[in-house]
């Protein structure tokens, strides 16, 4: 019984208002998408930005 390792991928964090691709990181793969308040650079402000896969 061997167990299968998920492997991290990258996924990028992309600005709600803009569409820009601010922020990458890597993660396991499963369970909810990340959705996390950052600084968007192109808007100068604190945005909600949504997890994607490129």
């Amino acid at each position: 019984m061997a167990k299968s390792k998920k492997k991290a991928e990258t996924i990028f964090l992309v600005c709600d208002e803009c569409g820009d691709y601010n922020y990458s990181l890597k993660r396991k793969p499963g369970g909810e998408k990340l959705r996390l308040k950052k600084y968007c650079p192109r808007l100068r402000k604190h945005t909600n930005h949504t997890e994607k896969k490129k």
